[in-house]
């Protein structure tokens, strides 16, 4: 049981350690695929890119609400760890999972807003609360909650805008195979290099690989992996969402995962969309949280 509480807490801290990696400056100009080449093949090549990305804009779903009992897997070197749990996640507005082992008793609670990140050690009553200015690994790499809530909805992003817009889909390159049944989409500035996957067909996307190199944390890349694709409404939404990451701030480069796998989903509206502190729960700084994960 002391193992369980110690990778739960980690828990509580990996999935906003994980996400810094997926952030950039706030400021995107120009296209990665903008080529010279024959006028009239340009034109064509340029027509089938815009059509294809506006597919994989389509796939998004209409739901403003997406709620699931999970299972929560969480790995850290030798260390693996899987809970019931649950997922409630409203668009442009929040992303919340609570961790309860055997399904009783909430150990733990990571809250996701436009404005705060919130987590909560239920266990020892501790939790952290700050704007993403405030977590150092996040203001550095420009990470948003827009960010953050495309990887969780399965969407295309751009970092620093809360929404990629039909006029913005030139800053994508898009390598469109003939013989595979995927196609590649690039997005490239600075720092920041973003790769996903998609069906040719269909313009679901299964696969994202995110690569960020900082001069605080080093190098960090981080896969998300889409699987198990269920109706929600008129749409279809992957229930499974699997994240791998490698990043030299940990010791030795070691890597960490995450998955989420939902066992229902729904899209009721019927909950709270912010929590309430008790004043039994004291709060911690957010750098002596760190400092605990980086010295595994």
């Amino acid at each position: 049981m002391k193992t369980n509480k110690w990778l739960i807490r980690i828990a509580l801290v990996a999935i906003p350690f994980i996400m810094y990696s997926c952030g950039s400056g706030k400021n995107i100009a120009g296209s990665a695929g903008s080529g010279a080449g024959v006028e009239k093949d340009s034109g064509r090549k340029e027509q089938a890119k815009m059509k294809y990305l506006q597919k994989v804009l389509d796939n998004a779903t209409y739901a403003r609400n997406i709620t699931s009992k999970i299972k929560f897997n969480i790995s850290s070197g030798s260390k693996n760890i899987s809970v019931a749990g649950s997922l409630h996640m409203r668009k442009d507005d929040v992303i919340r999972i609570q961790l309860t082992p055997l399904g009783l008793i909430e150990a733990g609670r990571l809250e996701f807003t436009k404005d705060y990140v919130l987590i909560m050690d239920r266990i020892n009553k501790e939790y952290i609360k700050a704007d993403y200015s405030q977590v150092d690994f996040l203001r550095d790499n420009g990470i948003d909650f827009y960010a953050l809530q495309a990887l969780f909805w399965n969407e295309l992003f751009i970092p620093g805008e809360q929404k990629v817009k039909d006029s913005s889909l030139k800053i994508y390159d898009v390598e469109m195979s003939d013989n595979m049944s995927d196609n590649n989409i690039k997005l490239s500035k600075g720092k920041l290099s973003c790769l996903w996957t998609a069906e040719k067909a269909s313009g679901m996307i299964k696969n994202v690989v995110v690569s960020y190199k900082s001069g605080t944390h080093g190098v960090t890349s981080l896969e998300c992996s889409y699987s198990a694709f269920k109706a929600l409404g008129a749409k279809k939404f992957p229930s499974s969402l699997i994240l791998n990451m490698k990043t030299d701030a940990l010791k030795g480069g070691r890597k960490m995962g995450m998955g989420i796998q939902m066992n229902s989903l729904n899209t009721d509206s019927d909950w709270e969309p912010r929590t309430n502190i008790s004043g039994k729960y004291r709060q911690v700084g957010v750098d002596d949280v760190m400092k605990r994960i980086l010295s595994l």
